[in-house]
């Protein structure tokens, strides 16, 4: 069965709100992660894909950092040095990409330059999908 002939499940779009790209900024300042999450949910995203703000993804030193998730039977990824001015619209292609695809596997040629470049983990599907 194709890729993208199945029917997609919820996916997930989890952004690091607490991100300061590796910055001192004061307590009370808007930190650049909240400012991809606000540029995130201002777009016109899918049916099925929820985007998620989270307080910390761990990656502190690399930017602002996003994952993609969705059900136990696709791949989740990790990416970082999101810009939050430039980048909205192409993590959320990535994301669309994803979402469209029944592993999580968006196809290496068609994938996001940045995605190409700044994944920081590919974690496996909780369960392996039936061989064909």
């Amino acid at each position: 069965m194709d890729a993208k002939s199945e029917s997609p499940q919820q996916t997930e779009l989890l952004v690091c709100i607490q991100c300061r790209r590796g910055q001192e900024l004061p307590e009370d300042e808007r930190r650049p992660g909240q400012a991809l999450f606000d540029g995130l949910t201002a777009l016109d995203g899918p049916d099925g894909l929820r985007i998620t703000p989270v307080k910390c993804l761990q990656n502190c030193d690399h930017g602002c950092t996003v994952a993609l998730r969705g059900g136990d039977a696709k791949w989740t990824y990790v990416f970082a040095n999101v810009d939050e001015m430039s980048h909205p619209e192409m993590i959320l292609s990535g994301a669309v990409q994803y979402h469209e695809s029944a592993d999580g596997i968006i196809p290496w040629r068609e994938r996001p330059e940045h995605f190409k470049r700044n994944c920081v983990a590919r974690i496996p599907p909780v369960t392996e999908p039936e061989e064909a």
